[in-house]
């Protein structure tokens, strides 16, 4: 027996107390109408259809009958036959989403989910159980952001691939997404990079504690906070706190993360016909990210936005692999099994056994400085890109002494002669006949003999 039908026989026992009572003159229509939660032109049909055919005269008259608003069979069975034919691996949620976007589908999710469950296509989720307090979002943008990647077989007939994802904490909006063969240095120097050059820098970073993000000297225990790898060190250059999870619980908000892209992302990818790990993350930046955040990513509690702009931009300088190398007797640096040649420059004659800063970008990319300067910058396969021909030197101040004409003719055009310099044919000229002046040992002798 269905709810309807306990519902309607409640419905009819407390309506035959109650009109007995009030034919006995204990109660009014009224009072009989409002315990049972209905007008009084009710109770005075349900009392003449009561009259007229006893029991059976309360019967509810929509039970057994078609409802006007019933989803269309044709409707129905078209969506049954494309989620057996075509997506019968996607959950519900996202079955019902293709179904709009893809086939003019104009059923509700609820009509669908019941219509699937009814066919034993789908069986009913079970109940959660009880569930830990989820830790609070931080309150604005930019406040903390969650790093990490899941291994996971995203393109169809390709091998598992890395997937990284920068997530924002108050928004669970996806800030940067891509695909790598394998997590490391430079997958994160990577997506920081995509967060800092489209929102700018952040507060704190949270990540797990992969060797590539920190340095854990006894396994399983504390990491250290004086040992820093590449990423510790650039996150502390540019003043953002690194912090470390040590559960997957602690980490849950990328953890429910991964869990839908793993339900969703292969799916989508199959149906755009993406096979390629270079297509596939064009793909996601320019469709897959913006379609996320619009569906799941919400509101933060306050206005505004904690990241700064990096005016200077030594973010680019300072998200990179960086490392010390003593240059060779031949001026070549070694790196990763390869000899770079470094060029003539006019800081010095050579660099031989000069310590050198090697930065490798996370395109491969490589640069050689020395101090501020840069020295070379090279391809990944080591072929020299552009050596800086100018000094890298600043410009001096323009002179400021009286009778140095600078406006015009610019610094150096015209300068003071040096001392030491041979005297012009001017001054020659105009001494020209002028007679020798004495010594003044001549004159002393002239005035002994002259007092003799």
């Amino acid at each position: 027996m269905g709810t309807a039908r306990i519902h309607e026989g409640v419905r009819r026992m407390r309506f035959e107390n109650l009109l007995d009572r009030q034919e006995r003159g204990e109660i009014t229509q009224a009072d009989a109408a409002e315990m049972l939660g209905v007008s009084v032109r009710t109770f005075q049909r349900w009392a003449g259809r009561f009259e007229e055919g006893g029991a059976d005269g309360l019967a509810d008259r929509r039970l057994g009958c078609p409802s006007p608003r019933r989803a269309p069979a044709k409707e129905l069975e078209r969506m049954l036959g494309l989620y057996r034919d075509k997506y019968s691996d996607f959950t519900v949620k996202h079955f019902h989403e293709q179904l709009v976007k893809r086939h003019d589908y104009v059923l509700g999710y609820t009509v669908t989910k019941l219509a699937l469950h009814a066919a034993g296509l789908v069986l009913p989720a079970p109940k959660r159980s009880a569930h830990r307090k989820k830790r609070p979002r931080r309150p604005m943008r930019g406040m903390l952001l969650h790093q990490d990647g899941s291994r996971h077989a995203w393109l169809e007939g390709q091998p598992a691939l890395d997937l990284i994802v920068t997530l924002d904490d108050a928004t669970s909006e996806i800030l940067s997404l891509f695909l790598v063969a394998e997590e490391g240095t430079a997958s994160s120097f990577q997506g920081l990079r995509e967060v800092v050059a489209e929102h700018g820098l952040f507060c704190a970073l949270y990540t797990d504690r992969g060797s590539h993000y920190f340095e854990t000297p006894v396994s399983g225990g504390k990491v250290s906070k004086t040992q820093l790898t590449q990423v510790g060190r650039a996150l502390r250059q540019l003043g953002i706190e690194h912090i470390a999870a040590y559960s997957p619980e602690a980490r849950g908000r990328s953890e429910r993360l991964f869990r839908t892209l793993q339900d969703r992302l292969p799916k989508e990818l199959r149906l755009a016909g993406i096979r390629t790990i270079e297509a596939a993350n064009v793909w996601l930046k320019d469709h897959y990210k913006g379609e996320h955040n619009r569906q799941f990513a919400i509101s933060p509690e306050e206005e505004g936005t904690a990241f700064v702009s990096d005016r200077e931009g030594a973010w680019r300088d300072i998200l990179c692999v960086v490392e010390e190398r003593v240059v060779g007797n031949d001026n070549t640096v070694a790196w990763i099994g390869r000899r770079l040649q470094l060029p003539e420059s006019r800081l010095r004659p050579h660099f031989v056994r000069a310590r050198v800063q090697v930065r490798e970008y996370p395109d491969g990319e490589v640069a050689i400085n020395l101090g501020p300067h840069r020295l070379a910058h090279y391809s990944r396969e080591g072929e020299l890109l552009f050596a800086p021909t100018a000094p890298s030197l600043a410009a001096g101040s323009a002179p400021s002494r009286r009778g140095l004409e600078s406006d015009q003719r610019g610094w150096g055009a015209a300068r003071r002669p040096a001392s030491t310099a041979p005297r012009p044919a001017a001054y020659e000229k105009a001494r020209v006949g002028a007679e020798k002046r004495a010594s003044g040992r001549t004159k002393k002798l002239n005035g002994k003999k002259q007092a003799a």
